[in-house]
């Protein structure tokens, strides 16, 4: 149970009270040691040592101010077929069974980029195959983009403990 505890994930929350990242116990209960955050909610319980009792922080705050650069979102499948939520973006089937599709064929001078690459089942891709969706008489339901960046898309397929919610502003 005490390997457990030190494991469990702790919310990280920048200066301005902002999530930041997630850590496990043990690093929180390091960073709030050395001065560098501040517990701010105790969710835990706590770790007893035969001399000391420590508290296992839930949620900790830093002290100083990280300025992190929101970055853009990674192009794989996942990400594709999430933003497209799950749909051929020819004909509209929702399906698991789904294909990338680039509209403009790589053979053909199109990149492998966000604005280029779609989701598509297999027997739309098969249809529209190596050309272009205005050569094979197919339209998109809607043009490919890149998603926005988000600084909170780290906590959106993550669980998320009861004690993080006060701190988290998209949830309601």
């Amino acid at each position: 149970m005490v390997n457990g505890l030190v494991n469990a994930p702790v919310l990280v929350l920048n200066q301005n009270y902002q999530p930041l990242n997630v850590c496990n116990v043990r690093r929180a209960m390091v960073l709030v040691d050395r001065g560098k955050a501040e517990l701010l909610v105790n969710g835990r319980g706590e770790l007893r040592t035969p001399s000391v009792i420590l508290v296992a922080p839930s949620v900790i705050r830093l002290v100083y101010m990280v300025r992190r650069p929101v970055l853009g979102r990674r192009l794989s499948r996942r990400e594709i077929f999430a933003r497209d939520g799950n749909t051929c973006q020819y004909c509209g089937k929702v399906s698991h069974a789904l294909t990338l599709d680039h509209v403009i064929p790589r053979f053909g001078g199109g990149v492998h980029s966000w604005e280029n690459v779609v989701a598509a089942c297999i027997p739309c891709n098969h249809r529209k195959a190596s050309r272009t969706p205005k050569e094979a008489g197919m339209n998109l339901k809607r043009q490919p983009r890149a998603p926005r960046p988000n600084p909170y898309y780290l906590f959106y397929r993550r669980p998320l403990q009861e004690e993080w919610l006060q701190f988290m502003p998209w949830v309601e």
